[in-house]
This record gives structure tokens, sequence and C-alpha cells, in this order.
């Protein structure tokens, strides 16, 4: 799998765990302990822990394919687990990451 490829899996992962997260935390968690409604949170948490794990994934495969530093790496895991900072990574992460490449792989990654 190639850097714009890895990238692009990635950012999709973090915006998809981010959303879920958000969804898990500010809609299904209330809709539990406010109004004793314990069914989204467990829909909503069981799909949030597997695309959790997919983030994972991805973000290992970035990792390893820009050569990241073992911190660094686990920073960006770890911002999965809280709502809105999987955004702010994905976003920093790309950055770098789009800094760092070739430009005729920086011409791959790029939307038509």
């Amino acid at each position: 799998m190639s850097i714009p490829t890895a990238l692009r899996s990635y950012r999709v992962a973090a915006w998809i765990t981010g959303i879920g997260l958000i969804v898990l935390v500010f809609v299904a968690m209330p809709l539990k302990y406010f109004f004793d409604t314990p069914g989204p949170v467990a829909v909503v948490g069981v799909t949030h822990g597997f695309l959790y794990m997919i983030y994972i994934v991805c973000t290992l495969i970035l990792a390893e394919r820009v050569r990241a530093k073992p911190l660094e790496a686990l920073v960006v895991l770890l911002a999965g687990t809280v709502p809105i900072a999987s955004f702010v990574a994905e976003r920093m992460v790309t950055r770098r990451v789009r800094a760092d490449l070739a430009p005729s792989e920086r011409a791959a990654d790029q939307p038509l």
C-alpha cells in the first residue's frame, strides 16, 4: 500500500471514528442516562468499538509507511478515544505527511 493510499484510508477511518464517538458521547449516552433508553448506547458503542479497531489498523499502517515515531503513533491512536480529537489529529497528520511526500506522490493524493 502506498503512502497516499494509507493516508486516504487513515483519513476516512479518523472521520468515521470521530463521528461515531461524537454520536456515542453526545447522543447515545445522554439518552441512556437522562431518558433511560439504553438501546442506542449498545448499538452505537459496539459500532464505535469496531470502527475504532479499523482506525487503529489504518493508523498503524500509515505510521509504518511514513516511519513515524512510536510515541507520535500512540498519540494519534489515543485521539480516537477523545471526542473531536480525531479530527484535530487527522488534520495534523495529513499536513505532515503531505509536506513530506515527494511531488509525484503528492499529485497522486490530491482530488481531481
